[in-house]
């Protein structure tokens, strides 16, 4: 897999060429940036940027004015190899804080192929399935999961065919859940939310969950596959074949 190509073909599909998450939200190119309008209680955030050490504090300035005056806050999605290569340090300045850095990693989906989860693996397709979705969710990161409710279900609305929710159940107790988003048009599925409560860690739930969406992504002709990964499920990743090919930090701006 050429790195570069790859990670070039990423960009061109899924930030620069990006496509609004819902009917009610709108993607906006200006100033040298793509950004997301959300809808009601969508994300809002800027998603690509071509900026040089000359602009760039002036693109930073109108893309908080732009958001400000909708009083809405908003995410700089930021990756490793954006320019100028000090804008993480620019953010920073005008007032973002940044957010736990991640690794985006992307496998081949071919590669990601194997056997299919136990019986305890189910699709959430209403709510009774995402309330356990959740609840597993809730218990493996050890927070609130209200949001990952409230986000699956709109897409879920929106858009049924365009998101694959799973919840691993023992007994009536869910100890996993995941999601994958895909978009048409591109050759990238999303790989989401990955997480398996403490005690059930170690026995190739969260391998298995990869699979089995892999397997779906297949099916609907996506050759990608793309994490976020955490330090935790980096190294599971790197194992199973996907390599890392920038960072990516969230930096947040609160009017």
């Amino acid at each position: 897999m050429d790195h570069a190509a790859i990670l070039a073909l990423y960009d061109r599909d899924m930030r620069e060429g990006a496509r609004p998450e819902s009917s009610d939200a709108r993607v906006e190119r200006t100033g040298g940036v793509v950004r997301h309008v959300g809808g009601e209680g969508g994300w809002n955030g800027v998603l690509w940027s071509d900026l040089d050490a000359a602009g760039a504090d002036a693109a930073i300035a109108a893309q908080i004015a732009y958001f400000a005056g909708r009083g809405e806050e908003f995410e700089w999605k930021h990756h490793g190899h954006d320019q100028p290569a000090d804008l993480g340090r620019r953010l920073l300045e005008a007032g973002f804080t940044a957010e736990p850095e991640e690794t985006l990693m992307i496998g081949e989906t071919s590669g990601q192929l194997g056997p299919a989860p136990g019986r305890g693996a189910h699709r959430a397709r209403d709510r009774a399935g995402v309330d356990l979705m959740a609840e597993a969710n809730a218990k493996a990161f050890g927070r609130d999961a209200s949001w990952l409710r409230d986000l699956v279900l709109a897409r879920l609305a929106a858009d049924p065919d365009a998101i694959v929710a799973l919840v691993v159940l023992a007994g009536d107790e869910p100890v996993s859940s995941a999601r994958m988003e895909m978009i048409p048009g591109t050759r990238f599925a999303g790989l989401w939310g990955g997480g398996t409560v403490p005690a059930w860690r170690g026995r190739g739930i969260y391998r298995a969950l990869i699979a089995h969406r892999a397997r779906i992504a297949a099916e609907r002709g996506y050759r990608y596959l793309q994490v976020d990964a955490s330090d935790q499920s980096r190294p599971i990743l790197e194992r199973l074949g996907f390599a890392a090919l920038t960072t990516t930090t969230p930096y947040v701006y609160v009017p």
